[in-house]
């Protein structure tokens, strides 16, 4: 498959000039300990204030530049934001400092997978799941883009093995069953559909609602 370049992203964050509440947050960061620094990140992004969340990461690695477990996190949190190439280059960089570090060949997959380098997504997952063979997200991932790439047998192949493993069943059954659904085999399809709606978590509106609309679409055709 010829890969794609990748993309510019789209929405950017205008500068802004630094107030003096700003200033005050970033001198009182490099006295907190890096526990809640961390910890401070992730709530920010989860909050989806995502400059502040990496403005926080930033102060981790200029504290320890040799730690790529912050270059992994802040990667995730510039996918998150939209910013792919920054993303990139984290994660790049948290490989380096850690070959061994099968979350960050995870990540930079999912960057190239939506980017529709699919080829050099699934490079990434593989050697993601070399070093970590129970890494279900990888698994899952990997699934999803075979399953793109029209692999249908070789995707359910991977949420079976997800299925084994068993975490994210949720994710497991929703995934295997839309391969289903696009394969073509619509009785299991709708029973792993089924499976994930018993099993999704109340918190996880996102995955119902798109569990509920391929369901919806599977029944009324």
């Amino acid at each position: 498959m010829k890969s794609q370049s990748l993309k510019p992203p789209q929405n950017q964050f205008q500068r802004h000039p630094v107030n003096w509440k700003q200033q005050s947050l970033a001198h009182t960061s490099q006295i907190l300990p890096d526990k809640f620094l961390r910890t401070h990140a992730r709530s920010k992004a989860q909050q989806g204030n995502y400059p502040e969340a990496i403005a926080l990461l930033n102060q981790l690695i200029t504290r320890h530049p040799e730690d790529a477990i912050d270059y992994n996190n802040r990667g995730l949190i510039y996918f998150q934001s939209g910013q792919l190439f920054p993303a990139i280059a984290d994660y790049n960089t948290a490989i380096q400092l850690k070959p061994t570090l099968a979350s960050a060949y995870n990540n930079r997959a999912n960057c190239y997978a939506a980017c529709g380098q699919l080829t050099e997504a699934l490079a990434d997952y593989d050697k993601a799941i070399d070093l970590n063979p129970s890494y279900v997200r990888a698994w899952i991932n990997r699934g999803i883009t075979l399953r793109e790439l029209g692999k249908y047998e070789q995707a359910a192949e991977n949420f079976d093995i997800a299925e084994i493993l068993g975490q994210l069943p949720a994710n497991t059954y929703a995934e295997r069953g839309r391969t289903y659904h696009l394969w073509g085999d619509w009785n299991l399809a709708i029973a792993d559909y089924r499976r994930a709606l018993e099993l999704i978590s109340d918190d996880n509106l996102r995955l119902r609602y798109q569990v509920e609309t391929w369901l919806a679409q599977l029944i009324g055709s």
